[in-house]
This record gives C-alpha cells, sequence and structure tokens, in this order.
C-alpha cells in the first residue's frame, strides 16, 4: 500500500509540475501535430508519399519528444535535489520509476490523441487500420522514449548533455528503423543493428496497421518486444538511478 501511494503522489506530482511548464506542454503537444504539417506540405506534389510515411510518423514523433522530456525532467529531479529527498523517504526506485510512467502515460494519450486528431481530421491521412491501434501504438511508443529517457538521464550532468543523447540514441534508430529505407536494402551490418533496436519494431507494427490494416502475427511480436524493452529500461533506469548529479 505504502508503495502504491506513492507511485500515485509521484505521478500526481509530475503531472502538477508539467501543468506549470507551458513551454513543456508546446513540446509534448504542439510540435508533433507541427511536424507532420510541415511534411504535408512537403509532400504536397506528392501526396500518396505523405499517406505512406505519415501514419508511421504519427506513432513515432511521440517517441522522440518523450526521450527529451523525460531525460531532463529526471535530470532536475537530481540537480534540484528533490530526488535525494524524495529518497530519504521509504520509497523503492521503481516506485518513483513507475510514478514517472504512470504520469507520462497519460501525457501520452493526450498527445497521441491530439496528434492523431490532427492528422486524420485535418491533414487527411488515411490508413488501412484503425486509427485507435495507431493511437494505442503511439501510447505504447510514447512509453518506450519515456523509459529511454529515464535510462539514459542518468549519465548526464546538465540539461546540455542530456539534449545531446538523442542523436546518439534516437536518431540512429529513426534512420535505421526502415522509415527512409527499407531495411532488406541496407548493408548487412546496419541489418544486424537494425534488429537490435526497439524503434525498429515500433515501426513495423505501425506500417503493418497503417499498410495492412491489422498487426497480423508478426505485428503482434512486434508489440511484444516493445513492452519488453520498456519494462527493461525502467529495470536499468532503477539500477542506475542516482539520487544526486555530481
Amino acid at each position: 500500500m505504502i508503495g502504491a501511494r506513492i507511485t500515485w503522489a509521484t505521478a500526481l506530482r509530475v503531472l502538477t509540475q508539467l501543468r506549470r511548464d507551458p513551454r513543456t506542454i508546446v513540446l509534448l503537444l504542439g510540435v508533433p501535430p507541427f511536424l507532420l504539417a510541415l511534411l504535408k506540405g512537403a509532400y504536397h506534389q506528392q501526396p500518396e508519399t505523405f499517406q505512406h510515411v505519415g501514419g508511421p510518423l504519427v506513432g513515432l514523433f511521440p517517441f522522440s519528444t518523450m526521450f527529451v522530456v523525460t531525460s531532463i525532467t529526471m535530470l532536475r529531479e537530481r540537480t534540484t535535489g528533490t530526488l535525494e529527498r524524495l529518497m530519504s523517504l521509504p520509497l523503492a526506485k521503481l516506485d518513483l520509476l513507475f510514478g514517472y510512467g504512470i504520469a507520462f502515460a497519460v501525457v501520452a494519450v493526450v498527445q497521441a490523441g491530439l496528434t492523431s486528431a490532427f492528422a486524420f481530421g485535418v491533414l487527411g491521412l488515411d490508413t488501412a487500420g484503425s486509427t485507435a491501434a495507431v493511437v494505442a501504438l503511439a501510447v505504447g511508443n510514447a512509453l518506450l522514449g519515456m523509459s529511454l529517457g529515464l535510462f539514459v538521464s542518468a549519465f548526464a550532468r546538465t540539461e546540455f548533455q542530456a539534449v545531446q543523447f538523442m542523436p546518439a540514441f534516437v536518431f540512429p534508430q529513426l534512420l535505421l528503423c526502415g522509415l527512409f529505407v527499407a531495411r532488406d536494402q541496407m548493408i548487412g551490418v546496419l541489418q544486424i543493428v537494425s534488429d537490435t533496436m526497439p524503434l525498429t519494431y515500433a515501426f513495423e507494427a505501425l506500417e503493418s496497421v497503417t499498410t495492412e490494416g491489422s498487426l497480423g502475427s508478426r505485428g503482434a511480436l512486434d508489440v511484444v518486444v516493445i513492452a519488453g524493452a520498456t519494462l527493461l529500461l525502467l529495470a536499468l533506469g532503477a539500477l542506475t538511478l542516482r539520487r544526486r548529479t555530481p
């Protein structure tokens, strides 16, 4: 019971902090629709290309934005001494991380819902699968980005360093997941590397829903991998979580 109360209290505190930070709210809720609008304009003469990449991007953008926000948020907790004060209380590291997970899951639902509503309702994006399936996968990818952000934040000492991790941990996954070039057209080494990256499975699940209309057996396996990677990263985050940044 104590652990549950601490987890929910942590989630409520994080949501309250986010509500008081308008810049973070704009980043989380405004940037993904804005980027999709830019993509729509860029492919104005190639609407079929927008239809092909737009669906997966609805689910992939939350991964990137959640990674940045969570890594910086956790770093602030350490640098301001908040985390040290919290961990002087009878709480486990997983209680703290699951509290963050619940808070950002709520944000992920709102983010995915707004982004999908804008993409399908305003930009005219159309997919073979249901909008609900795309939203669900987007939420899952946001949680994956959140868990990765919590994990890598342990290795940063400043917010600038936390942002610098994005090219190292996010961009390679975006380049190798199959969004820009089919993975079977990459050289063998890159195919092997992409097999180890969770965003590869996130993209394949989204591609199955948006082009084929359903997950299928392969897509179901992708979802299992995404969930497993999220839990593994949370566990690793608990192991590497420090009270303060020296």
